[in-house]
């Protein structure tokens, strides 16, 4: 069994979600894990303690020494505020939230956008803000996964209780865009 294999069925097994695992320099393996939200759930989600990094260390070190998998440091941590976003059931979870999409060939000569996380049918929409207050024209960039490099969330820090003006988050289908807009090549709104 390769190592990706040994992380992934033990991470999972243990009752979390495998965000990422990466090999660097020096032999460190480096494993991103969270704690899987049922879809739907009313609840705020539990975050990842320093426990469950710990719980997941000791059965790797098992496990990988038994399917002699090399390295020197081994590292479990929680993929902190800025969560990368790189499966379909991760866009899904995330939906409404504020992301940050990196594309892998510039649109309108740039690569780098972010907005609010929409479903929409076969592939993502992200709801761009043009700026200028309440009232402000509201564009989306359509996109599937193969057209991402990287996403990740945006963090957002709650300073003893303090959070920012609650805007009005998407629908799952994206319909919060107008339904007038005019389409520009098919993607941008």
């Amino acid at each position: 069994m390769s190592w990706q294999g040994a992380v992934e069925t033990t991470v999972t097994g243990l009752g979390y979600e495998l965000v990422d695992a990466e090999k660097g320099a020096g032999g460190l393996l480096r494993v991103f894990i969270d704690v899987p939200q049922a879809p739907g759930a009313a609840e705020a989600p539990r975050a990842v303690t320093v426990d469950d990094c710990e719980r997941v260390t000791r059965q790797l070190q098992h496990v990988l020494e038994v399917e002699g998998c090399a390295y020197e440091r081994l590292e479990v941590s929680s993929p902190g505020l800025d969560r990368p976003l790189k499966k379909a059931t991760d866009y899904a979870r995330f939906v409404g939230e504020q992301v940050e999409v990196t594309l892998r060939l510039p649109f309108k000569g740039r690569k780098k956008y972010r907005g609010a996380l929409a479903e929409r049918e076969g592939g993502w929409r992200l709801l761009l803000e043009a700026g200028g207050g309440a009232d402000a024209d509201q564009r989306a960039l359509d996109f599937v996964l193969d057209e991402v490099r990287e996403a990740r969330l945006v963090p957002v820090v709650d300073f003893k209780g303090r959070r920012p003006a609650a805007k009005a988050a998407p629908t799952r289908q994206g319909s919060a865009v107008a339904a007038g807009d005019e389409v520009d090549g098919g993607r941008i709104q």
